[in-house]
């Protein structure tokens, strides 16, 4: 990644880092995230986003909305992790939060380990296994997923991950009201917080489920 480029980068996720109340130091592992991520995926395909411009937004300022909603959790599994999102933003972003990357496609979890083992984050593990194959029942107090499924499905695949009383961290575009009809009996919605994520004017919200332990 070319100096001018990089420049207008760290611009543009200062500012989203300032607009979502964040430290702006994180800048700097956060480019070096996304050099790492774009390198990779000119060969290897990692995510369909190919402009580094819009992964500032739609990768890393997406992800890191959360933020502020894990801040009290001490293990969290991100299943179907892909690239490491929203995993590896927030393991930077919070570094008492343990994070294992759950993530079953061969080539996304070799960049994973590479990324964690390049950007030095003690606090973030790879496991490359399905969600529903991963045997650490009961470890986690939250599980989240950027881009699996329906909460019902999540719940099917790893809700076995979460000790009693954990919660489901769902990033969602629009409310989705149909799925959490459907939530599995046992379950119950939480909460449901709109998320402003600098630069993006779609929806989007993060619903919380939990399981009634």
């Amino acid at each position: 990644m070319d100096t001018p480029l990089r420049d207008e980068l760290r611009h543009t996720l200062d500012a989203g880092l300032a607009a979502l109340r964040l430290d702006p130091a994180l800048a700097a592992p956060l480019l070096d995230y996304l050099a790492l991520l774009d390198r990779w995926n000119r060969t290897y395909n990692l995510t369909a986003i190919r402009d580094p411009r819009e992964m500032v937004t739609l990768h890393l300022l997406d992800s890191l909305a959360m933020q502020p909603h894990v801040a009290d959790i001490a293990a969290l599994a991100d299943l179907g992790t892909g690239p490491g999102l929203p995993g590896i933003p927030l393991a930077i972003a919070t570094p008492a939060l343990q994070v294992t990357l759950v993530e079953s496609n061969g080539k996304k979890a070799r960049f994973l380990r590479e990324a964690v083992r390049q950007l030095g984050l003690g606090n973030a593990r790879v496991a490359e296994s399905r969600a529903e194959a991963l045997d650490e029942p009961g470890r986690y107090q939250a599980i989240t997923a950027r881009a699996l499924a329906t909460l019902p499905d999540i719940i099917a695949v790893g809700g076995h991950l979460l000790a009693p009383g954990g919660r489901l961290l769902a990033m969602k575009g629009q409310r989705p009201d149909d799925e959490i009809a459907a939530l599995p009996p046992g379950w119950r919605l939480d909460a449901i917080h709109p998320l402003a994520v600098p630069g993006l004017a779609a929806e989007r919200h993060l619903v919380v489920v939990s399981n009634a332990g």
